[in-house]
C-alpha cells in the first residue's frame, strides 16, 4: 500500500505541467473511450449483476449497480461535461495590497492525493475520476465489492488513455487492497493522501470517520424531509411529494420522511396515500396519520432510517415549527422542503434548518452536482467545513498565498 500510495503522490506532479486545454482533450478522449467499449463494460457488468443475485442485493442497490448503453453514455456525457467547466487551478480568489507595500495573491491549487471510498454505483469511478483529473488531482479509488468488476474495466479504459498520452496510469487507480484492512490503511496514510472522501451506508461513515487520520469530507446519509404546510397549494405539494420519493427511491437525496401540517392533514393525507398506492409505495405513519390513513406504524428508529427503497414515514406536525422540531431531530444535514404559499413560513424553515440544501417549494431530487450547474460529483457533502451540499470541481481545489515583495522586511 505504501509503495502504491508513494507513486500516487509522485505522480501529482505531473498533473502540474499540464494545461487546462490539455486535460480537457485528454477528458473528452476518456469519455470517447467509454463509448467505444459499451459492450465490454457491459459484460463486466453482468457479472456483478449476477453476483448481486447471489448475494440478495437489494432492488435499490442492483439499480445502482446496473449498467446500460445509456447509463454508460451518461457516464460519458457527464466526463464532457466536466471537460467543459472552468478552470478550477491557477484562479486568483482574491488579491490586495498592505500597508507594507507586500501585493498578496489567493490562488486556487489541487488538494493533492484523493482517497475516495464508496459502493455500488461504479458512475462513481469514472464521475470522480474525471473530476480529480481536472481540478489536478490524483485520485485513489476503493469501490464496493459489488461492483468489482465494473470498476475495474472503467479505471483500465481510464487509465489506457492516460497511458496513450504518456501519462502516469497511477493519476486514476483502484487500491490494490480492497479489503477492510486494506481501507484501514488508507485512511491512515496522510503521508501520502491528503483527503478521504467516503460514499456509502452509516457504517463505512462511521468506521472511517472515527478512525482515519487523513481529513475527511463525509457524504453521510440522506435522512430528507418534505413538509407540507397549511398554506400549501396542494397539487404542487402532491406532485413535489410524490417525485420526492418515488422518482428514484433508492438514492440520497429521495424523500425519507414527509411532514404534514395538522391543519391540513385530513385533507391532503387521503390524496397523497391514493397516489403513493400508484407508485407501490410501503407507508408508515404516527397514531394520527392511522387514524385517516392505512398504514404501518413508524416508530423513532424509522424516522431516523434511510431506507433507500419505495418505504415513506409520515409523520403529522403542529405547523412549521413542529416540522422544524422534527428536522432538527431526526435529519442528517443533507436536503430538506417546505411546500408553502406562506412567505413568513417559508422563511422560518429555510433559517432554522441547518442542512446542505434546503428548498421552498421543490423537490430535494434536486441536489445533484449536475442539477445545480456543478457538472457531476464527488458526493453529497454533509460536512460544514471545506465543502458542503454537491462537491464539485471546486470543492477538489484549496488555495494558497502568493506573495510578491519589493525587498520588505519586518
Amino acid at each position: 500500500m505504501e509503495k502504491f500510495l508513494s507513486e500516487a503522490k509522485s505522480a501529482s506532479r505531473v498533473l502540474n505541467t499540464l494545461s487546462g486545454k490539455e486535460k480537457n482533450r485528454i477528458l473528452r478522449e476518456m469519455a470517447q473511450a467509454l463509448r467505444e467499449n459499451t459492450e465490454a463494460l457491459k459484460r463486466e457488468n453482468e457479472k456483478d449483476m449476477q453476483d448481486g443475485k447471489k448475494n440478495d442485493l437489494s432492488s435499490a442497490l442492483m439499480d445502482r449497480l446496473f449498467l446500460d448503453a445509456k447509463r454508460i453514455d451518461a457516464m460519458a456525457v457527464a466526463i464532457e461535461e466536466i471537460a467543459g467547466l472552468k478552470e478550477p487551478v491557477g484562479r486568483i480568489l482574491e488579491g490586495w495590497v498592505t500597508e507594507d507595500n507586500l501585493n498578496i495573491h489567493k490562488v486556487s491549487i489541487p488538494i493533492g492525493v484523493i482517497g475516495i471510498i464508496y459502493e455500488s454505483r461504479p458512475n462513481v469511478t469514472s464521475d470522480t475520476a474525471a473530476l480529480c483529473f481536472k481540478s489536478s488531482n490524483v485520485c485513489v479509488l476503493k469501490g464496493g465489492k459489488e461492483a468489482e468488476n465494473s470498476n475495474k474495466a472503467i479505471a483500465k479504459i481510464l487509465q489506457n488513455v492516460l497511458a496513450t498520452n504518456n501519462l502516469p496510469t497511477a493519476l486514476i487507480s483502484l487500491i490494490p487492497d480492497s479489503s477492510r484492512e486494506g481501507v484501514a490503511k488508507l485512511i491512515k496514510m496522510d503521508k501520502y493522501v491528503d483527503l478521504i472522501i467516503p460514499r456509502g451506508g452509516a457504517g463505512l461513515i462511521k468506521y472511517v470517520t472515527e478512525n482515519a487520520t487523513v481529513s475527511v469530507v463525509k457524504h453521510d446519509k440522506g435522512q430528507c424531509h418534505t413538509y407540507i404546510d397549511k398554506d400549501a397549494k396542494l397539487d404542487n405539494a402532491i406532485a413535489i411529494a410524490i417525485n420526492a420519493k418515488c422518482q428514484r427511491p433508492g438514492v440520497c437525496n429521495a424523500m425519507e420522511t414527509l411532514l404534514v401540517d395538522r391543519a391540513i392533514a385530513s385533507e391532503v393525507l387521503p390524496r397523497l396515500k391514493k397516489e403513493f398506492d400508484k407508485a407501490k409505495t410501503e407507508l408508515k405513519g404516527c397514531l394520527e396519520t392511522q387514524a385517516i390513513i392505512d398504514a404501518a406504524h413508524a416508530n423513532d428508529e424509522d424516522y431516523d432510517t434511510e431506507y433507500l427503497a419505495n418505504i415513506l414515514n409520515i409523520r403529522i406536525v403542529d405547523g412549521v415549527n413542529g416540522a422544524i422540531e422534527h428536522i432538527i431531530r431526526f435529519g442528517s444535514g443533507h436536503s430538506e422542503a417546505i411546500i408553502t404559499e406562506n412567505i413568513s413560513a417559508s422563511e422560518a424553515f429555510l433559517n432554522a434548518i441547518d442542512a446542505a440544501a434546503v428548498y421552498v417549494n421543490a423537490s430535494t431530487r434536486f441536489t445533484d452536482g449536475g442539477a445545480f450547474g456543478f457538472g457531476a460529483e464527488v458526493g453529497i457533502s454533509t460536512n460544514k467545513l471545506h465543502a458542503r451540499g454537491p462537491m464539485g470541481i471546486e470543492g477538489l481545489t484549496t488555495y494558497k498565498f502568493k506573495i510578491y515583495g519589493q525587498g520588505q522586511v519586518r
